[in-house]
C-alpha cells in the first residue's frame, strides 16, 4: 500500500500523459560549468546511514558554484515520501535481472538537483538503504546497486531520455562502484572518479551472480571484479575508474599496506604507480556553527561558554546523568567493531572512577548495542546510552560534551571529530586515517597510537590532566573550534581533479 501511495505522488506531478519527458537543458546559463553526475546511495537531506550521506549532501553543494553537478540516488521509500515534488524526466530499460526504471527529478530547497532511480520492487522498502530494520542486508543488494551503476552509465551514454548529459561521472563507495565499470564495458570515454569512503565495505556477492548483472567475460578476471572466488563491486570501481580518491591523505597511504588494504593493496599500489590514487580530506557542512545552529539548546562562541553549559545540562537530563563536577564524555558513533566501541567499554570504569560521565548515542551491531546498554545499567547516573540516532540529540551532545571518544581501529576520514571540534569538544582518538590528519595532538585533541586499552588510557590521562587546568583547557577548545575544514575551503582538489581529467579527454578527442 505504501508503494502505491509513493508512486501516485510521483505520477500526480509528472506530465499529464504520465510518460517520461525530456528535461530542458539550461545551455548557455551553464556554459562555463562542467556537467558532473555524482552517484551515491545516501544523501543526508533525504536518507542517511553514515558519513557517506553527509559527504554526498555537502560536497555537491559546495561544488555547485563551480560546476553543474547533479546527484543520482535510488528512489527509496523515505525519499519518495519526503513531501518534495518529483517530475518524471526519463527512463532506462531492463537488462538481465536488472529491471527497467523511471528517472525522477527532485529539486532540493537549496537548489541542488537530485535524480531518483524509481523502481518500487528494488527500493521502496522499510528499513535502511542496505537492509531491514534488524541489521540484515537485503539479499538482492547486488541487483539493487548494480541497477544504480548501470543507470549512471545510461545517463552518461545519453540513453536515459534525458537531454542533460554529464561530462564526468563521480561514483561513491561500493553501491555506486559499477558505474565506471558499466561505462567502460559500453565503450564510453567519459572520465570517471571513484571515491572510496571505507575500503572494508566492498559489496561482495557470488561469482554466479554475473549473469544476473550482465557482466562481460572480462569482468570475471582477477584484474577486474573477481575477488577470492567472489565478485567485489568496490574492486570493479577501482579497476575501471579514471582516477580513485579516498577521503584523507593518511588513509590513501594506509590502504596500500597489508594492514589496511583489505586484500586490495596490490591493486591500489598499482594505481599509485600510475598516478591514479589520491587522498582528499573531507570537509564539513557550514551548518556546523555553534553560534547559529538551530538544533542547539543555546548557541555559543569562543570564550562564551554559557551556551555550552546549557547544552551540557540538557544532555545531563536527557541521559539521566548525575549533576557532578566532572568532565562529560561523548560517544556519537555507529556501534561497530571498527569504531573501537569495545575499547571504550573497557576504559569506561576508569572514566567513572575519575569523576567523568559518558553519554552514548548510536546504533550498529546488536551485540555491541546490548553491551553498551548493559554498561549504562551498571553505572546509572554516570553512563547513559541511547540506541538509535537523532540529529538534534547528536548535535547537542557534541555541544554539551567536554571530550569525544573515538578510538577507531581504522578511520578513512571521520567527521565526528570535526563536528566535536567545532563545538568545543576535544576528540580523544586513535592516530589513524583522517583522525591523524585533522587532530593536532595536544593542541586540538588527543591522539594515541595503538588499538589497546593501555594506549587509550594514556591519552585519557593526558586529557583529564588538561581538563583540570582551566586556562589550558579553554585554549585547546578555542584552537579546536578554529581547526575544522569546511567544504567551501576543501573543494579545490576535487575541482582541480575534475578539470585535469576533462582536459585529458579533450586532448584525446582532438586526435581522432
Amino acid at each position: 500500500m505504501g508503494t502505491a501511495v509513493a508512486t501516485a505522488r510521483i505520477d500526480e506531478v509528472a506530465s499529464p500523459s504520465a510518460k517520461p519527458r525530456a528535461e530542458l537543458h539550461l545551455g548557455s546559463l551553464q556554459a562555463s560549468k562542467k556537467r558532473i553526475l555524482f552517484v551515491t546511495s545516501e544523501l543526508a537531506d533525504l536518507v542517511k546511514v553514515g558519513g557517506l550521506g553527509d559527504v554526498s549532501a555537502a560536497l555537491p553543494k559546495a561544488l555547485s558554484s563551480r560546476h553543474d553537478i547533479r546527484v543520482l540516488i535510488p528512489g527509496y521509500r523515505q525519499v519518495l515520501e519526503a513531501g518534495l515534488p518529483i517530475r518524471i524526466i526519463g527512463q532506462v530499460g531492463g537488462l538481465a535481472a536488472l529491471p527497467p526504471c523511471r528517472i525522477g527529478r527532485l529539486d532540493l530547497p537549496d537548489g541542488l538537483i537530485v535524480y531518483l532511480l524509481i523502481c518500487p520492487e528494488l527500493y521502496e522498502r522499510e528499513g535502511t538503504p542496505y537492509g531491514d530494520g534488524h541489521g540484515h542486508d537485503w539479499p538482492d543488494n547486488h541487483i539493487r546497486f548494480a541497477r544504480l551503476g548501470l543507470a549512471a552509465a545510461e545517463i552518461a551514454a545519453g540513453t536515459a531520455c534525458i537531454s542533460w548529459c554529464p561530462e564526468l561521472v563521480h561514483a561513491n563507495d561500493w553501491p555506486a562502484a559499477l558505474a565506471p565499470a558499466y561505462m567502460a564495458w559500453r565503450g564510453l570515454r567519459t572520465p570517471t572518479v571513484f571515491t572510496i569512503h571505507n575500503l572494508a565495505y566492498q559489496g561482495i556477492c557470488d561469482l554466479q551472480s554475473s549473469p544476473e548483472l550482465a557482466l562481460p567475460p572480462e569482468a570475471l578476471s582477477h584484474e577486474a571484479l573477481e575477488f577470492y572466488g567472489k565478485l567485489s563491486f568496490l574492486k570493479g570501481g577501482i579497476a575501471y575508474a579514471s582516477h580513485v580518491t579516498t577521503v584523507s591523505e593518511t588513509y590513501a597511504q594506509e590502504i596500500t599496506t597489508a594492514d589496511f588494504g583489505c586484500g586490495l593493496e596490490g591493486m591500489l599500489q598499482g594505481k599509485v604507480a600510475e598516478g591514479q590514487l589520491s587522498g582528499i580530506t573531507n570537509g564539513i557542512d557550514e551548518s556546523w556553527e555553534p553560534g547559529s545552529d538551530p538544533h542547539l539548546v543555546e548557541g555559543f562562541g569562543v570564550h562564551q561558554w554559557q551556551g555550552k553549559r546549557a547544552n551540557a545540562e540538557h544532555v545531563q537530563q536527557l541521559f539521566q546523568l548525575d549533576d557532578v563536577d566532572g568532565p562529560l564524555f561523548a560517544v556519537v558513533s555507529r556501534l561497530v567493531q571498527q569504531k573501537g566501541i569495545d575499547l571504550t567499554r573497557e576504559v569506561a570504569e576508569h572514566i567513572v572512577a575519575e569523576g567523568g560521565r559518558i553519554a552514548v548515542i548510536g546504533q550498529g551491531e546488536p551485540e555491541l548495542e546490548q553491551a553498551m546498554v548493559e554498561l549504562g545499567e551498571r553505572h546509572p547516573g554516570r553512563i547513559g546510552v541511547q540506541i538509535g540516532f537523532n540529529e538534534t540529540d547528536a548535535r547537542r551532545i557534541y555541544a554539551g560534551s567536554d571530550f569525544l571518544l573515538m578510538p577507531s581501529r581504522f578511520e578513512p576520514c571521520g567527521l565526528s571529530q570535526m563536528y566535536a571540534q567545532c563545538f568545543g569538544s576535544l576528540p580523544i582518538a586513535r592516530r589513524t586515517g583522517g583522525l591523524a590528519d585533522t587532530i593536532e595532538d595536544g593542541v586540538t585533541g588527543f591522539l594515541f597510537d595503538d588499538p589497546t586499552v593501555d594506549s587509550y588510557l594514556d591519552a585519557l590521562q593526558r586529557a583529564l590532566a588538561v581538563y583540570h587546568h582551566p586556562q589550558l583547557f579553554d585554549a585547546m577548545r578555542c584552537k579546536a573550534m578554529a581547526s575544522p575544514l569546511y567544504w567551501e575551503e576543501s573543494v579545490a582538489p576535487y575541482d582541480e581533479l575534475y578539470l585535469r581529467l576533462l582536459g585529458d579527454v579533450r586532448e584525446v578527442g582532438g586526435q581522432d
